[in-house]
């Protein structure tokens, strides 16, 4: 057995806000379907000279299942309602 392809992978999401609180608030309640994706330990920053750019950081146990999350006309809709500027970059690593 592969023992590579049971460990978790890393998410980088980055994009832009218009306002990091509302996006934020946002965010936080949508940590339940960020879990049932099996994307968990999401670590939030900002870049300093610009607190509406935002970059995420997560482990994901099923880069399939993430993904169809992270394309869902769910979320998609989600992001433009709390003010996501533009399409994220969205990276996965091992």
């Amino acid at each position: 057995m592969n023992t590579a392809t049971n460990k978790n992978k890393n998410l980088t999401v980055q994009f832009k806000v218009q306002d990091y609180g509302t996006w934020r608030t946002g965010y936080d309640g949508r940590e339940e379907g960020r879990a049932a994706a099996g994307i968990t330990n999401g670590k939030v920053y900002r870049r300093a000279e610009d607190p509406n750019d935002v970059l995420i950081l997560s482990d994901v146990a099923d880069v399939t299942k993430a993904r169809s999350f992270l394309s869902s006309d769910d979320l998609k809709a989600a992001m433009q309602k709390s003010g996501v500027q533009g399409s994220p970059t969205i990276r996965f690593a091992a």
